[in-house]
Parts: structure tokens; C-alpha cells; sequence
């Protein structure tokens, strides 16, 4: 098998004037233009060289191509994962889960700012590469697992039991991640109803998915069954877009980053059932 580092093209990334620096980043001098509505943010686009190869190095150590079925996109530039984790205010003491760590890119940044991290991956290849990449630190926990089959709350519950915050009057977990743009719906269901659990969730989505989910002014004809879920649930907002060429393999499509601040249960629109709330408008 010929070696990926020697087949991979090099990555380039826009050139653009930056009005916003990554705290703590080293010197950039590349940057992306955000725009969303008429607010406009400009997030730096550095690439970094230890991030890229590492990416590759560890696909390379395991033989491995990334897999279209598990929606597999890494990302290669660490600015963009700083974003992410400053996103979410990710801090010393913070708990955070990261679904579908990969090579371990994000979930560096996260340990980096002092959170403890949960990481759950599908793949038993990456699994044993983030396992064997933080294997002398304590402050996280890699389960290969399926995230759509998995225990989340019993597995969320136990963590925050060891860590004495289980008992917190306020959700005190966080959710930060590069999720699978195929399976971004089913995520968001499973994780916007625990806001007992989460108090946010920073997500990285198809673009055109977060601007249709966050839009507050749709026509009546594209509000969809998702959009009422969501902001029964969450007070979602589009924090920045993130052009395509900073993924292996390049996707078709740009993504962005979206912050979901999850609502307690007593800041629910009143209705007598919320199930039988969705199953009608399900079927509206």
C-alpha cells in the first residue's frame, strides 16, 4: 500500500486580512472571512505543520483511509480547533465529551484548556490511536463505542460522579465536537434534550445545515420539524464558517460552527407532553 503521507496533495488555505487572533496561537498569516447575515467574523486560518502530519503519521500507523460510511472528514488545521474549544469557554476543571475524536486533534486542544474529556469513537482504529496518543493522561476516557447505540447518560452520569459535580444545581458538562455531517441530525436529538446534563454544545456542521437551522427569519414553507426542536430545546447560534480545504478528504461542502445553549427543563415551551408534542408535529 503506497504510503498516504507521499499521496496527499497539500493543503491550501485561503488568504484573507484577519480581524480576530486565536488566543493563545502562535503567528498566523492566513485567515478566513466569515460572514452570517449582517454580522461578519473573520477567525484566522493557520495552518499548522505538526497537526497536518501528525493527522497523517496516524492514519499512516494504522493503514488506514478515511471511511465515507462513518462520515470520516479530520481536520488539518489546529486553529480551527482552538475556535472550537474558545467556542465553548472550554476551561481548567471543565467535563466535556467529544464525539468521534479521530486522530485526537480537538481532543489535545480540550486537555490543553484543563477539561477532563469523554471521548466516544466508532472506529476501533482511531479509538486505539487516541487510547495509545494520551495513554500518561488521566483526564480522559475513550470509549469505542457506537455514539448513536451508546449509554450517553449512564456514561455521562458515572464521570461526573467520580468527579463530584453530578450534584451541581446547573448543567455542568459541555459538548464540543467535528461530528459526522451524515449522522448531525441524529446527534442533535439525542444531545439538545439533556440540558440537566449539558449546559451548551459546540458543534461543527455542514454550513448549509447550520444556517438552516439557526435562521430565525425561514419562510413558513422551510421551517421543518427540526428547526421547532431545536429551539424548543436550545437557543442555537451560527458562531463562524469553516472552509472545506481544512478537511482530509476535502468534503463537498463548507461546514461551520454552531453553539446550541441547552434550556433547563422549566424553560421548555409549556406543553403537556413533549412527546406527543414532536409526534404531532411530526406529522403536521
Amino acid at each position: 500500500m503506497a504510503c498516504l503521507l507521499q499521496s496527499l496533495p497539500q493543503i491550501q488555505f485561503p488568504a484573507t486580512t484577519s480581524r480576530r487572533t486565536l488566543r493563545n496561537s502562535a503567528p498566523v498569516d492566513r485567515s478566513a472571512g466569515v460572514s452570517c447575515g449582517k454580522r461578519t467574523l473573520q477567525v484566522t486560518s493557520d495552518r499548522n505543520e505538526d497537526d497536518y502530519h501528525a493527522t497523517l503519521r496516524a492514519l499512516n500507523s494504522r493503514g488506514r483511509t478515511p471511511r465515507k460510511s462513518l462520515g470520516q472528514h479530520y481536520m488539518l488545521n489546529s486553529s480551527i480547533n482552538e475556535e472550537l474549544a474558545a467556542a465553548a469557554d472550554v476551561k481548567v476543571g471543565d467535563f466535556v465529551l467529544e464525539i468521534g475524536p479521530g486522530t485526537g486533534s480537538l481532543t489535545n486542544v480540550l486537555l490543553n484548556a484543563g477539561a477532563t474529556v469523554l471521548a466516544i469513537e466508532k472506529d476501533p482504529h482511531m479509538a486505539a490511536v487516541v487510547k495509545e496518543r494520551f495513554a500518561s493522561v488521566n483526564q480522559l476516557k475513550v470509549l469505542q463505542e457506537d455514539f448513536m447505540k451508546c449509554h450517553l447518560r449512564s456514561h455521562m452520569t458515572s464521570m461526573l460522579e467520580k468527579g463530584n459535580l453530578l450534584d451541581a444545581k446547573t448543567a455542568c458538562a459541555k459538548v464540543v465536537s467535528n461530528i459526522p455531517f451524515n449522522i448531525s441530525t441524529d446527534i442533535v436529538k439525542q444531545l439538545l434534550p439533556m440540558g440537566d446534563i449539558f449546559s451548551e454544545a459546540v458543534l461543527l456542521l455542514q454550513d448549509e445545515t447550520a444556517l438552516r437551522w439557526v435562521e430565525s427569519s425561514l419562510r413558513s414553507s422551510e421551517y421543518r420539524p427540526i428547526n421547532i426542536f431545536i429551539n424548543f430545546y436550545s437557543d442555537p447560534e451560527y458562531i463562524f464558517k469553516v472552509p472545506r480545504t481544512n478537511f482530509f478528504p476535502q468534503p463537498n461542502v463548507d461546514a461551520a460552527v454552531v453553539r446550541f445553549k441547552l434550556k433547563q427543563a422549566v424553560d421548555y415551551p409549556s406543553v403537556a407532553s413533549a412527546k406527543s408534542f414532536f409526534s404531532m408535529v411530526g406529522h403536521a
